[in-house]
């Protein structure tokens, strides 16, 4: 050819020699199947991510070896990936950013490693993602808003047996696409209610093997068919498994069991007289709650203007009442820089007012009704009376401390209640043990339990004893020598 030609053509050869693909990692096979490039370095005792990885690489698997660590030099440009499979391998750190070019990713499989926790920013950039699996690892946290780039793509994701005490349930609520949630064998204690309601394409919820009491209802549930098993289940149905979690099967549990579902040998852990039965052979109608008791509170508290105050209001039921707290202007006690409301049924006054002063009324309350008493609370002008004045104020007579609880069949006021405690006498006692007994009750109807409740200046917490109605009579064997109780 002509001189010129000559010319042209070496430029063209030294482009088409720098075009060819980087040669294959060693002890791994490549496939360059077209349209795709797919790498397989499976055992083959890797320690960390070959270096000399094709950045046009769609499918990379890695799966059973040794590697510990995800650098963000790993992945770095590999925009084209769409499979990464790194289960089975000894991971336990993930660089910030380690994901962050694989804008492209459907899935990952990070299944089988040793991950105790997943942080906002490890996650970043995946915002194709399709499959996120975490199942076998040892999460036990997993921040909020980790899965923010992925909310509106994700449809499977699996967080099974992992230590998780607590998800971020508010960032599961925004998994608008979400096919498949498996949060079976960690240890999850409470499920928020309403948290599946806008989760319109979810087909199966794996609850199995956690530490759940009960389930909350979800307009979800009742919207659409729930099955226990997916075999034979419509396409527009809900998969719904929980079995092997100490449910307690109270009246909150009512709803699951109206379900249609078939049995799924879920049992009750609790309360006694259900325990170890199939949830699904129990009569709805054993599914019982009981309204809240009242069983301890300040009868009276005296404090100086700008000290401190705390009042107390302990109460029983099935399931555990809320407690909360009326001011005597009859409004509702928020936290505030003055006051805080404790979920055990404390109040806490960090500096009195003289506005202060009044009837607190303590309101216990559950899914079975509720139950209320009144507390006086007075401010004394700063510097007017001495603390053991105050106390011995708090401690001198006071009204009975026999509450009844909302669904009695008597109120507070009605002369039945007022002479029930007449006759009760205290008998044969000795350091330690004292016996009680009271006349029968025939003339009240619907009685189904004494209550015996006791304390000394030295106890914090009451002491109570349930006693069957028959009785007329119960024997305290457990009192502490030395101490002052009194009949109440």
């Amino acid at each position: 050819p002509p001189p010129t030609m000559a010319k042209l053509l070496l430029p063209l050869l030294i482009f088409t020699a720098t075009a060819s693909p980087p040669p294959c990692p060693k002890r791994c096979s490549c496939q360059n199947l077209s349209p795709s490039f797919t790498i397989l370095c499976t055992k083959t005792g890797l320690l960390f991510v070959p270096p000399g990885i094709d950045r046009r690489t769609a499918e990379l698997r890695l799966m059973d070896n040794f590697i510990t660590t995800l650098r963000k030099k790993d992945f770095a440009n590999m925009t084209q990936l769409i499979h990464l499979t790194l289960s089975r391998n000894t991971i336990s750190q993930i660089m910030p950013l380690a994901f962050a070019d694989l804008r492209g990713l459907h899935a990952l499989h990070l299944d089988s490693n040793r991950l105790t926790s997943i942080h906002e920013e490890h996650l970043k950039g995946l915002v194709n993602l399709r499959h996120l699996i975490l199942s076998n690892n040892q999460l036990s946290f997993i921040s909020p808003r980790s899965l923010d780039d992925f909310l509106e793509t994700i449809e499977d994701l699996d967080l099974s047996y992992n230590n998780l005490v607590d998800v971020p349930w508010a960032t599961v609520a925004k998994l608008a696409n979400v096919n498949t949630v498996s949060l079976d064998h960690n240890l999850i204690e409470f499920v928020p209610e309403g948290i599946f309601s806008n989760l319109h394409k979810l087909a199966r919820l794996d609850m199995t093997s956690n530490k759940l009491k009960k389930i909350p209802p979800d307009p979800l549930f009742s919207r659409i068919p729930v099955y226990a098993k997916s075999k034979g289940s419509p396409l527009t149905s809900l998969v719904l498994s929980f079995g092997g979690n100490p449910l307690h099967c109270n009246c909150e549990l009512v709803w699951l069991r109206r379900l249609t579902r078939e049995d799924d040998l879920e049992t009750c852990a609790s309360p006694p007289e259900l325990m170890g039965k199939y949830f699904w052979s129990i009569r709805e109608e054993e599914f019982v709650c009981e309204p809240p008791m009242i069983t301890h509170r300040t009868p009276k508290l005296v404090t100086s203007r700008g000290h401190s105050a705390s009042l107390k209001c302990k109460a029983v039921g099935d399931p555990d009442p809320y407690v909360r707290w009326i001011a005597p202007d009859g409004k509702l006690v928020a936290n505030t820089s003055r006051t805080i409301s404790y979920g055990n049924g404390t109040l806490d006054i960090s500096r009195a007012e003289l506005g202060d002063q009044g009837i607190f009324t303590c309101i216990a309350s559950n899914a079975a009704g509720e139950s209320t008493a009144a507390v006086e609370f007075r401010v004394a002008p700063e510097g007017n009376g001495t603390e053991c004045e105050e106390k011995e104020e708090a401690a001198g007579p006071e009204p009975s401390d026999i509450l009844i609880s909302a669904k009695s069949s008597f109120s507070n006021d009605s002369k039945g209640d007022r002479e029930s405690g007449a006759g009760v006498v205290v008998a044969e006692v000795t350091a330690t043990s004292a016996l009680v007994r009271w006349p029968a009750q025939e003339q009240l109807e619907g009685i189904r339990m004494y209550q015996i409740q006791y304390n000394s200046s030295a106890d914090e917490i009451l002491v109570y004893r349930m006693i069957p109605a028959p009785s007329d009579s119960f024997s305290l064997s457990d009192l502490a020598p030395g101490r002052d109780y009194e009949l109440c």
